[in-house]
């Protein structure tokens, strides 16, 4: 197909749901493998939270991308490199060394995708038209999204297949939760032997009936056996032994200026004890010793049923050896105490190969990437503008000088006025969305004598993981649609008042509270609509700002602000919350939406941006 006739739609979905996988793989997809593995909660939070740098730091290289080559060649060669990357990582798995290994060129990974975003994007500004930018900049984000969903989702089913068809018989338990079932909870023996042969495991039940109704004088009960659970299981080497924290956490003293705050700004609620959650237990046996060196791991997840049931997660990966085997693990089930009907849920235990489950998940990862590589080497057209802004053999000194150029010219190429709005404009618009962002969850799950609306954890799972997703795709989608045909200035107004409008949801939910889960639902699809179609007008601005020579650069410089605009705000928004309450709090984000409104007012946009052109 002729490059200038090649329909965007050929390589806009592929380009950014192959953006995005890399970024879930190093994030998301590592912690389940590594707690798969084996790794300790302690090691997994402390080696996995400094993969996030280079996506952090990105717009400090931005200049080479910019300078040496084109976008279109660091796009490709970027992709080639995660493949062998993806590849290194399934060939490392099954060794030794793993953890080590694995964490190395997840680092070579992370730095390699976080360049592939900037030449990603830089190449997608150079390949479009100003109209086709807008038209299509929904349909990038929604394929983003559908990358992270499939990382998270598909990818780890794919593991979990190969591991339930490796291993010895599953384990499967039903939990039953309802409002009578007893309370009375013990150590129970494994006495549900099955007649085999063959190495299986064996429970103490596999029907576990439990209330998700306990009160206060239930609480010492439950924390002992809770800690019972815990010590036995680790003396007989069944978990991993992590560090136990010294002395107990104990509650900070208030500071003067958040007694005033919360006495000039915060809700008059009264204190009510914390909920009280149940639990139960369930034992659990080998049958047989395992070969020295071999030991079987039985790994116990949710197969199906309500998510407000779960499985607490140290004991959730049990060890059997040929040294513990023949005494019994102890798995603790919890109910979430805000049920108020009856429901249950089946969970099922694996204990297939772990390590080759998750090396075929990354040959499959590689094997995409080489793929679209290939791909995209042959469909990614090649726009006259994408090359790069140096000369021919530049020394190390020419070099630096392009690089101090490149974000000099970013604050100076336009009055000081314009970007001085521009960089307020970036930091501010998202300025209500910040803070709410981080409370939401909090919200829905906080029982309403807190001021939340006491949502099971299953029912937040759907609103947000199914109607929370749709909203947003839709709202992102029409918002490109809409601008591509009318140009972002004429509907940065309407973008922005979507924007901050939608928060209002939030405020009535927290004055209404007693709404059933259809409002609920409704009112987030509201909201997340709302972002999607607001977060249209974001976006385009800072393509639109970007513009120019070095616009890759300037354009990955611009998304460095839009991470401090949300970070900042994020982190004293639950300080805030906690001080004032949620009523007031959501107030304080329709009064931060005058932010959001504000800057829209002094920022400058050529009217026929956006426009399709004659």
């Amino acid at each position: 197909m002729n490059q200038k006739s090649r329909s965007p739609w050929a390589w806009i979905p592929t380009l950014y749901f192959a953006q995005g996988l890399p970024y879930v793989a190093v994030m998301t997809i590592s912690v389940i493998m590594y707690k798969r593995l084996g790794i300790s909660n302690t090691d997994i939070a402390l080696y996995t939270s400094w993969l996030y740098l280079p996506w952090v730091i990105k717009p400090f290289w931005s200049p080479f991308i910019d300078m040496f080559k084109t976008k279109r060649w660091w796009t490709v060669v970027m992709q080639w490199i995660i493949a062998f990357s993806l590849a290194g990582i399934a060939f490392t798995i099954p060794t030794s060394l793993f953890f080590q290994l694995t964490l190395a060129v997840f680092w070579v990974m992370g730095f390699t995708s976080a360049t592939h975003d900037i030449a990603a994007d830089g190449f997608y500004m150079h390949a479009l038209t100003e109209h086709e930018q807008s038209k299509y900049v929904g349909i990038r984000s929604t394929f983003y999204r559908v990358a992270t969903v499939a990382g998270q989702g598909l990818l780890v089913i794919i593991a979990g297949a190969i591991e339930l068809s490796t291993g010895l018989e599953p384990v499967n338990i039903n939990v039953k939760v309802s409002e009578n079932a007893a309370k009375t909870i013990s150590l129970s023996e494994v006495t549900n032997t099955k007649a085999s042969d063959e190495m299986c495991f064996n429970v103490s039940s596999d029907v576990l009936e439990m209330t998700y109704i306990a009160d206060k004088s239930d609480k010492a009960t439950i924390d002992s056996l809770t800690r019972l659970v815990y010590e036995s299981n680790s003396a007989n080497g069944f978990v991993i032994q992590e560090e136990a924290k010294a002395g107990v956490a104990t509650k900070k003293e208030e500071g003067n200026f958040t007694k005033w705050v919360r006495e000039t700004f915060g809700e008059e609620r009264a204190q009510v004890a914390e909920a009280v959650t149940n639990i139960g237990i369930v034992a659990v046996k080998i049958n047989q010793k395992p070969v020295a060196g071999e030991p079987k791991v039985l790994i116990v997840s949710q197969k199906d049923g309500d998510k407000s049931i779960k499985i607490d997660e140290k004991t959730s990966r049990l060890e059997f050896n040929e040294t513990n085997w023949e005494q019994p693990a102890y798995m603790i089930f919890t109910a979430d105490p805000k049920l108020k009907e009856s429901t249950s849920a089946t969970f099922e235990g694996t204990s297939g190969n772990i390590s080759f489950a998750w090396m075929v998940v990354f040959i499959v990862l590689s094997a995409f990437f080489f793929i679209v590589s290939i791909y995209h080497g042959i469909v990614l057209p090649k726009p006259a503008t994408d090359g790069s802004s140096a000369k021919e053999n530049l020394s190390a000194s020419d070099i630096l000088k392009e690089f101090f150029i490149t974000f000099k010219t970013f604050f100076t190429r336009k009055p000081v006025g314009q970007t001085v709005a521009a960089l307020c404009f970036m930091m501010l618009y998202r300025f209500p969305e910040a803070q709410l962002v981080k409370l939401i969850n909090p919200f829905l799950l906080d029982s309403v004598d807190k001021g939340g609306l006491g949502m099971t954890t299953g029912e937040v799972g759907f609103a947000y993981g199914t109607v929370g997703i749709i909203g947003l795709t839709i709202g992102g989608i029409i918002g490109g649609l809409v601008a591509a045909k009318g140009g972002l200035k004429k509907w940065l107004w309407p973008m922005a008042w979507s924007m901050s409008l939608t928060c209002g949801t939030f405020l009535y939910l927290s004055y209404a509270q007693e709404v059933s889960l259809f409002i609920i639902n409704l009112c987030i699809f509201i909201e997340q609509f709302g972002y999607g179609f607001g977060f249209t007008a974001y976006m385009l601005y800072l393509i639109y700002f970007s513009e120019g020579e070095r616009k890759t650069a300037h354009y990955a410089i611009c998304t460095g602000f839009m991470a401090l605009g949300m970070m900042l705000p994020g982190m004293a928004a639950g300080w805030l919350q906690e001080t004032i309450g949620y009523q007031h709090f959501f107030i304080w984000t329709m009064i931060c939406c005058l932010a959001t409104i504000g800057v829209c007012a002094f920022i400058k946009i050529d009217p026929s941006f956006g426009k399709k052109k004659d």
